[in-house]
């Protein structure tokens, strides 16, 4: 059997497998502020939406956006034929425009707290993951014991192993809830 160098594939293990030296644990303050990173994007880009949609039920009409968004393409595009498509296209691009940069404010509103959580949300799965990948050495180390006892055991001394093995097994230690399991 193969070394094992990635935390995140989770098989049983027996006395051919073992848990490399070289595993680094693979959360860090960047990854995790990059995922927050992404959330507050997306949840800006709802913001802006809503923003936009409450703009329209207190009395801003999207006629205006159409005025506008006509005004570029006859500016723009004199020689075009069958404008249609293009004042659809301006005007989304202006609603668009005005939730990308809605959201963008809202993203830069929220940096400082992106930051801040990114330190703590790295610092809480490090320790997660620490102990994790300690209680699998101290596994692999309780395993390799049981086996090492198996090879001369006698009949009597296999039932009791046997038990103890299938304790083992039931006590194992919980997968952190931030790893994907396959």
């Amino acid at each position: 059997m193969k070394v094992i160098n990635n935390p995140f594939h989770i098989i049983p293990f027996s006395a051919a497998q073992k848990i490399s030296k070289e595993d680094k644990n693979p959360i860090s303050q960047l990854g995790e502020r990059e995922t927050l990173l992404k959330a507050t994007a997306v949840a800006g880009l709802g913001f802006g939406a809503r923003a936009l949609f409450v703009l329209w039920e207190n009395g801003f009409e999207f006629e205006y956006l159409w005025h506008w968004g006509r005004k570029i393409v006859d500016k723009n595009k004199q020689g075009a034929k069958n404008k249609e498509l293009l004042y659809i296209g301006a005007f989304g691009a202006l609603a668009l425009g005005f939730i990308a940069t809605v959201a963008a404010l809202y993203t830069l509103f929220k940096t400082p707290d992106i930051m801040y959580n990114g330190k703590i949300n790295a610092f809480v799965k490090n320790k997660d993951m620490d102990l994790y990948r300690k209680s699998n050495k101290v596994e692999v180390e309780l395993y390799d014991q049981m086996n090492d006892k198996a090879k001369d055991a006698t009949d009597e001394e296999k039932k009791v192993l046997a038990q103890q093995y299938l304790k083992l097994k039931a006590a194992k230690n919980p997968t952190p809830d931030f790893i994907k399991q396959k």
